[in-house]
């Protein structure tokens, strides 16, 4: 939901394991503000707009009101296209007012590992479209106003054990020399001057990567889908998909209403609506704590630069201070399903202090969770089947590419040429009998956690 990460592990949700669960953690790690719902959200109104109408017909249906879903509407309503965007809940109500709010170039394989996939030019080409989605996110708030606390910040990627470190290093120096990425590495000896903390063992600040209030981003973009004249409807869950020659019609909650095109952006929400699409989405769930308010000094600490930071476990986490520098909102794959966030809440409160002991005493104000979509291959997809478009997959790393993606589906759409991506043409694998229904997440995360367990022991002895 923020930095890239890896998949998540298992999870209880009986009213027990909650009792056994906050132990951990100490008693009363819940403050009394204490909130299941994003602390972003505490930032921004309730959205009282859209409307409570489903019209009969239109040139475009969006399916999903997140970054990618308002991307593609916006474009498709200022190019004179009558356009209507849906989703089953709020506006918004998935990953992209649950997320990090950080902001990478995106892409997670290397170019050598893509050039082994794909060959060394198309590998260029989606490398460099990480690239390009950071750059046009960063010009898209800058000439919209939209007021987001958008900050170029960089990120702090830490090391775990010292061979991910010279794993880090030598990476970093690989994408200087072979891409241009700018990077500088940070040894242990110095990375108090990037992270109040000594668990790591150094790690590489990536300069370009940055940070956003992520509701407040949502909100901008709603507002202006709003005023380029598309209709918003929320709670009208779409439950059928029937292609005709001309026009699809979709089936709702609200009815039934006809486009000539159809955009599919629900990410991690895929559901039976597109059977070919969710047998190639692997939805993990992402879960992230809050703070309570901080004294500025220990915030300043924790992140004496304001970096966005992640590490390089298996099971990863990516946590980062708050715009205002109130609060620690801190994230993780805690679980492989949806769980309660009165038990993902304590167990990231957990790492949490192992990472930062100086938190051992700090109370969860905030817990909640959302759901990411990654892909077999690791790589975020766009293309259309006839009528039906669609831009997901993201990795957990969506902010910059959802809203890029969605941007190039709108053009697309509209038939211009700018349209055009580096992910064009690319295969999008499934796997046999995969129907959208992770089972092997609890065992594969398993041995993750296992593994970075093990490496840091390794590590500690030999620290020791």
């Amino acid at each position: 939901m923020g930095a890239s990460g890896q998949l998540a592990g298992n999870g209880a949700s009986d009213s027990s394991a909650v009792e056994r669960v906050s132990s951990l953690a100490g008693n009363g790690v819940f403050a009394d503000d204490y909130r299941e719902t994003p602390s972003w959200l505490d930032d921004v109104a309730p959205f009282t707009g859209g409307s409570a109408e489903l019209p009969e017909s239109t040139d475009v249906l969006v399916i999903g009101s997140g970054y990618t879903g308002l991307s593609a509407a916006l474009q498709t309503a200022r190019g004179g296209r009558k356009t209507v965007v849906i989703d089953s809940a709020d506006m918004g109500h998935g990953c992209s007012t649950r997320n990090g709010g950080q902001i990478s170039t995106s892409i997670k394989p290397t170019q050598e590992a893509l050039a082994k996939m794909v060959g060394a030019e198309k590998a260029r080409a989606v490398r460099q479209e990480g690239v390009n989605a950071l750059k046009w996110i960063e010009e898209f708030i800058r000439e919209e106003e939209i007021d987001c606390d958008f900050r170029r910040v960089g990120r702090f990627h830490a090391a775990h054990t010292p061979d991910h470190y010279e794993a880090l290093v030598r990476t970093a120096e690989q994408g200087r020399r072979e891409e241009g990425i700018e990077s500088v590495v940070v040894p242990r000896s110095e990375q108090r001057r990037e992270l109040g903390t000594d668990a790591y063992y150094g790690g590489v600040v990536y300069s370009r990567h940055a940070s956003v209030h992520p509701a407040k981003y949502h909100r901008g973009m709603l507002n202006k889908v709003e005023a380029a004249g598309a209709v918003l409807v929320p709670h009208c869950e779409a439950t059928g998909l029937i292609e005709e020659a001309d026009c699809v019609r979709v089936v709702t909650a609200k009815g039934e209403i006809r486009a000539r095109d159809v955009v599919v952006a629900t990410n991690g929400y895929t559901t039976n609506l597109t059977p070919w699409l969710k047998r190639r989405i692997i939805p993990i769930g992402s879960y992230i704590i809050a703070t309570e308010e901080l004294a500025p000094d220990l915030v300043d600490e924790l992140f004496p630069t304001d970096r966005i930071a992640s590490d390089t476990c298996r099971v990863v986490y990516y946590y980062r201070a708050s715009p205002d520098r109130k609060r620690i909102v801190f994230g993780g794959r805690v679980s492989a399903d949806e769980v309660d966030p009165r038990i993902s809440g304590p167990l990231l409160h957990r790492d949490m202090a192992r990472i930062f002991p100086q938190l051992r005493d700090v109370r969860i104000s905030r817990s909640w969770h959302g759901t990411v979509a990654y892909s077999f291959d690791e790589l975020a997809h766009i293309g259309s089947r006839g009528r039906v478009h669609h831009a997901l997959s993201y990795c957990g790393s969506g902010v910059s590419m959802a809203s890029y993606l969605g941007m190039r589906t709108g053009q697309k759409i509209l038939g211009s040429a700018e349209g055009k991506t580096g992910f064009d043409g690319m295969p999008f694998p499934t796997r046999p009998f995969y129907t959208g229904n992770p089972w092997f997440l609890p065992w594969i995360v398993s041995w993750y956690r296992w593994r970075d367990q093990q490496e840091c022991r390794k590590a500690l002895k030999t620290r020791g």
